[in-house]
């Protein structure tokens, strides 16, 4: 299955870097085309379901004024949490890779996405 897959060297350790993402309220800061999260009870834990709600204009992976769930696929702190945008059919996983000491490389693929055409699945 085409995939792509965009990362970043970043200067905090993988434990600083996953309590940021481990916080649902903080998706939204990091995660283009979200305004707002509304986690369900379990928070950031496999088969949790979120309310989001986007900017009323369109972004890379999201059309203007849409919004839905967020269905969590699965959580392995602190090296993973990959999930599931219902709206739009969007699947991402985030996976943490330590680089040295106090460096991490956060890698984000998109499973049914060609990043050299330009083509994602569930894309808008």
């Amino acid at each position: 299955m085409p995939r792509a897959s965009a990362s970043r060297e970043l200067l905090a350790s993988r434990e600083d870097v996953w309590s940021f993402i481990a916080e649902p309220h903080h998706f939204s800061d990091w995660w283009p085309g979200i305004a707002a999260v509304r986690p369900d009870r379990r928070g950031l834990a496999e088969g949790a379901r979120w309310e989001v709600q986007s900017p009323d204009r369109p972004t890379l992976f999201r059309r203007a004024t849409s919004s839905g769930m967020l269905l969590v696929r699965a959580v392995r702190a602190p090296e993973l949490f990959a999930w599931t945008l219902t709206g739009d059919h969007l699947d991402a996983e985030l996976r943490l890779d330590p680089s040295g000491d106090d460096q991490t490389v956060p890698v984000l693929d998109r499973p049914g996405c060609t990043a050299s055409a330009g083509r994602c699945r569930g894309a808008h």
